[in-house]
């Protein structure tokens, strides 16, 4: 079956996605679709070329230069990600989002293209992002309400044991059986609550990675927001220290989030009341840089090059008497690791603990 020339220009015409063909070596547009001009209200067609430049400058900065980055990478041959853009002509005007797939092809008269399709994808997006920020959120509150219950549990399972083995010399059989019970009513309360803090990550963890441009510093200052206004519930002093404001890499943010959130948990677990809990995110030339720091107990020295392995004999309860399973550190080694990032610990005991992970930069990382 034969498409007539007339029949395929239909097709691309009446498409909503706006299909091109940019001319690598003249350095212009020698296609673009009808669906360009809804794309771009008040642009007409044979405008294109002219155009570039102006539809370019709507693009912030950053996003400027990762564009630019990526078509030049797609230009002299290699392989790039979908493009995913923010679109804003004027500050009053919403933000759109569209998202761009390119390839580099040749003509049949042997020119070299980039061909590909732009699409608003603004709806969509506006819902993803909706939903990352209320799955970080979740994930926060999680950790903040495991720690904010398994406290009061804990402390009572103390004074249970302490009552129990004050109680002996009575010989009061009853007595002794519902301090039993109250004892391993707490214990197994406590235990509930981190089976199913921890089963939300370990599941997370199994889950491919579906990595997309994220603005690292509004992701993480929503994470930390959240515990900053739980302070009172785990008696703990919580900072975000950015040095820009806006920061891009391209990551699956909820499981980054989880690795962040369970950094969180830890710091909070080994630090004591009124103490201190700082994330940090700096960029350096090909790389950005997170941490996680507290003031808490630390991490002795022998038990460092072990952290990060499965079941790892570095395992320990937290101050409030918290269990652990042995596989966060492990999970969350493995989860920057698909991000083909480094994490690494430095620690004093009685000092604190600062965790580094360091992951590739993209393109226009900073605003």
């Amino acid at each position: 079956m034969h498409l007539s020339a007339d029949t395929f220009q239909h097709l691309l015409d009446s498409n909503p996605q706006t299909f091109f063909a940019y001319d690598i070596a003249a350095g212009e547009v020698c296609y673009v679709s009808a669906a360009y001009e809804t794309l771009f209200p008040g642009f007409r067609r044979e405008d294109v070329d002219t155009d570039l430049p102006q539809l370019l400058s709507f693009l912030p900065p950053d996003d400027q230069t990762y564009v630019r980055h990526c078509l030049g990478q797609l230009a002299a041959g290699h392989l790039c990600d979908d493009l995913l853009l923010r679109l804003q002509p004027r500050l009053n005007v919403p933000m759109r989002w569209l998202a761009m797939k390119a390839q580099r092809s040749t003509a049949p008269d042997g020119r070299l293209l980039l061909t590909g399709t732009i699409e608003d994808v603004t709806v969509e997006q506006e819902y993803l992002r909706n939903a990352d920020k209320y799955m970080a959120k979740k994930n926060t509150t999680l950790e903040i309400l495991s720690h904010d219950l398994a406290g009061p549990f804990s402390m009572l399972q103390q004074l249970a044991e302490f009552l129990e083995e004050k109680t002996q010399t009575l010989q009061d059989a009853q007595v002794q059986k519902m301090l039993r019970v109250m004892r391993d009513t707490c214990r197994d309360s406590v235990n509930l609550i981190r089976d199913f803090v921890d089963g939300e990550f370990m599941d997370s963890a199994a889950v491919q990675l579906k990595r997309t441009r994220v603005d690292l510093v509004l992701a993480l200052r929503q994470v930390v927001e959240t515990y900053q206004v739980s302070e009172h519930l785990v008696a703990k002093h919580f900072e975000f220290r950015p040095t820009q404001p806006t920061l891009f890499v391209e990551i699956d943010n909820n499981k980054f989030l989880q690795v962040i959130n369970n950094l969180m948990s830890n710091a909070i677990k080994f630090t004591r009341e009124g103490g201190h809990i700082t994330v940090g995110l700096t960029q350096h030339p090909g790389h950005v840089l997170v941490t996680v720091a507290d003031d808490g107990i630390g991490i002795p020295a022998h038990l460092l090059p072990v952290l990060f392995d499965r079941f790892t004999p570095a395992r320990r309860p937290g101050l409030r008497g918290e269990k652990t399973t042995g596989l966060g550190m492990h999970i969350i080694g493995t989860i920057v690791r698909l991000h083909h990032g480094h994490i690494w610990v430095e620690s004093e005991e009685n000092v604190g603990t600062t965790f580094y992970i360091k992951l590739p930069a993209t393109a226009g990382a900073a605003g």
